[in-house]
């Protein structure tokens, strides 16, 4: 069936807070997309962030970002008083998120909803269940109450017995620092509690919820700590190898992502069981997984760890569908959309075929004079695909025809039959909702029409990105009744 939905995160939510959460304002957005006439929401990982705010370098591939706990949630529940969150002032300017506002206060604040929790028996033994039925947030805690104490360094800076994670080391810690761990397993129960409620609203009203996985850890996580096996790691537990992308046309050194390589070898022999985990823990978080960089699991670029530059790399074969066989033996098939963009192989495109996964075509990318483009719809060779105007890593449809070459731009506007750039973006969301494509997908930024201004992310910088929220008067009227109406036509409204 043709669906249609919305690329929006969780931080980028309004409200008086700083940063988007799971509050009154997440419940809004829900009741703004059934207005609009869309049954989909795309977010992007909800996990911690670190340093940089990117959620796609965590500290978790399973826990919950506490910048999402809604504080008036807390507050209903007689966890927090009003005058110890509202009189804080979290933002400077309510475009855009300071980070470093938030973490100087947000914890705080959790802190005196945690000492109100643990008095309450009944509270307690609720914490201890969730801790029972998610095994993960035992490791989780303990790591982050670590770095609590170590001042926010990174483990692999922690004393030898801690960093090898030597038994009698763990132990001590976790006697020494029980209620710092406690705390950290109360932010990720609130953290889920609240989450399962909003998806459940969500659901009930038509909507379901894409979510999305980096393919890699951040080497500063709880995942690399415990289980170091997993990871091409030398006797001292630092990278032999980390991950980026060889040089190419748009950057002559290539990219140096830096997160520590999976040792493939180990993980099939333990039949791929730490990525069966993974994807069926994301699969009752979310209704739909979208899959990050999913040509990395056909073939994957390796740079020796020290490098500055990614020009010394190569490539090496990925786990391909022996990975996937045991996920979808185990997971299922559905559910599941492949983020295949880059440099796509014919294996990667057998890989694709094999899974049964659609792939993304972003029609940023369409606009070859030629015509001849992948991204462009008149050439889809499948409806099992999802489109998007744009997405997190892009420009706006706005900004990207501003900046772009000028001999694509014409052919661009030639195409969509329109003179002046301001029409592009919505030209664009026509030009996806009309695609044979089964899934259409765009953003708010799109909608409004805003420039690079409203840019999520610039790829390989850092310091200025994850910033950008909407505020309440761009869920306008006008704009969810025109998409609703095209949604209509185009046939992708559920009946």
């Amino acid at each position: 069936m043709r669906k249609s939905g919305i690329l929006f995160h969780i931080s980028s939510l309004p409200n008086d807070y700083g940063i988007g959460t799971m509050g009154k304002e997440a419940y809004e957005f829900v009741d703004y997309l059934e207005e609009c006439g869309q049954s989909l929401w795309q977010i992007l990982p909800l996990s911690p962030t670190s340093y940089g705010d990117s959620p796609y370098q965590s500290f978790s591939i399973y826990a919950g970002n506490p910048y999402f706990i809604s504080l008036e949630v807390l507050e209903d529940e007689g966890l927090l008083k009003k005058e110890e969150y509202a009189d804080i002032k979290w933002r400077e300017n309510e475009r855009y998120i300071d980070y470093g506002t938030i973490y100087d206060n947000i914890y705080v604040v959790l802190k005196k909803a945690y000492l109100r929790f643990i008095d309450n028996a009944d509270m307690k033994s609720s914490l201890e269940r969730f801790s029972a039925d998610n095994p993960w947030v035992e490791e989780y805690a303990l790591f982050m109450a670590l770095k609590t104490v170590h001042d926010g360094r990174p483990w692999n800076e922690w004393e030898e017995p801690l960093r090898m994670r030597e038994t009698a080391a763990l132990r001590a810690a976790r006697e020494q620092y029980a209620d710092e761990i406690d705390f950290q397993k109360f932010m990720q129960y609130k953290f889920l509690e609240q989450w399962e409620r909003l998806k459940a609203y969500a659901n009930k009203k038509g909507i379901k919820i894409i979510g999305d996985i980096p393919i890699y850890c951040a080497y500063d996580s709880c995942d690399v700590w415990c289980e170091p096996r997993l990871f091409e790691l030398d006797e001292n537990r630092v990278p032999v190898v980390v991950a980026g992308f060889p040089p190419d046309c748009f950057s002559a050194d290539g990219q140096l992502w830096g997160n520590p390589i999976y040792n493939w070898e180990h993980m099939k022999s333990e039949n791929y069981n730490w990525w069966t985990e993974r994807i069926a823990y994301a699969k009752k978080l979310y209704d739909i997984v979208r899959i990050d960089h999913f040509i990395g699991f056909e073939r994957y670029y390796a740079i020796p760890y020290g490098d500055t530059t990614a020009r010394n790399g190569e490539w090496r074969q990925g786990p391909s569908f022996g990975l996937f066989n045991e996920i979808i033996k185990r997971t299922g098939k559905g559910n599941i959309i492949a983020e295949d963009l880059g440099i796509v192989t014919p294996a990667v495109r057998r890989l694709l075929k094999k899974t049964g996964y659609p792939g993304m075509k972003v029609l940023q990318f369409a606009f070859d004079p030629t015509g001849e483009s992948e991204y462009m719809p008149q050439n889809y060779s499948s409806s099992n695909c999802a489109v998007y105007t744009s997405t997190h890593d892009s420009d706006t449809a706005l900004g990207w025809v501003e900046h772009n070459k000028r001999r694509d731009n014409k052919f661009c506007r030639e195409y969509l039959n329109i003179r002046k750039n301001a029409d592009i973006p919505y030209a664009l969301i026509r030009m996806a909702w009309q695609s044979t494509a089964d899934i259409a997908m765009t953003t708010i930024q799109e909608l409004c029409g805003y420039g690079s201004e409203a840019r999520i992310n610039i790829p390989s910088t850092i310091g200025n990105n994850w910033r950008w929220r909407a505020v309440k008067t761009d869920f306008s009227k006008e704009n969810a009744d025109m998409l609703r109406r095209l949604t209509e036509i185009c046939n992708r409204k559920e009946k």
